[in-house]
């Protein structure tokens, strides 16, 4: 289940990425699509949100940010 962590209600354009960079910023770039390029990002608002290790940040539907506790799956190496 996911945590609010902070409440933005950024409303999202069309093409474009949505993410929260290094500095725990929500930044945004134009997505590549067939031949053209994409775009440099942009802040979009500053949090300055400080990451823990094992979880995962992103921009909810309401547009604001969350955070969720990382599940690792898949299978375990053998050791030899």
């Amino acid at each position: 289940m996911a945590e609010k962590l902070v409440k933005l209600g950024i409303k999202r354009e069309k093409g474009f990425l949505y993410y929260i960079d290094k500095q725990g910023d929500v930044s945004c770039a134009k997505m590549a699509r067939g031949k053209s390029k994409g775009g440099k990002p942009k802040k979009v608002s500053k949090c300055g949100i400080k990451r823990k290790e094992g979880y995962l940040y992103f921009l909810d539907k309401a547009g604001d940010v969350s955070c969720a506790k990382m599940k690792r799956g898949g299978k375990k190496k053998k050791k030899k």
